[in-house]
């Protein structure tokens, strides 16, 4: 087994040939949302259900802004690559292409909108 392939970050930012690549992406996201999720979850949880004017001193630090930045971006990416597999296991003909750019779009219109109101909420 090439342990090289895991580490080498071309992996995760190149279009992915085989099912190993797929896989690698996946163990990647799962790690890093591993670690994000329950930070996430301990600082946001403090601002849930708070006043408008208590969630803007929250995205006013800069540690708050990239914990929900990183957890919002990666945990899209690693739902995006679980819906993929999904389809291409499942989906057959044009239906499958279809629905692959649909799933892709959403997700990355999802990560787009987050992070523009992220940033106008910061700026």
């Amino acid at each position: 087994m090439n342990y090289f392939k895991i580490i080498n970050p071309r992996v995760f930012f190149q279009k992915p040939g085989n099912g190993t690549d797929k896989h690698i992406r996946m163990i990647i996201t799962s790690v890093i949302l591993a670690v994000v999720a329950p930070i996430f979850i301990f600082t946001f949880g403090k601002v849930l259900g708070s006043s408008y004017e208590d969630a803007i001193i929250f995205f006013s630090k800069p540690t708050n802004v990239i914990v929900v930045m990183l957890t919002v971006c990666v945990g899209l990416l690693h739902f995006r690559y679980g819906v993929q597999t999904l389809i291409e296991d499942y989906v057959r003909g044009s239906a499958k292409k279809i629905l692959l750019h649909m799933a892709s779009l959403i997700c990355y219109s999802a990560i787009a909108i987050t992070l523009i109101s992220i940033i106008r909420i910061y700026f």
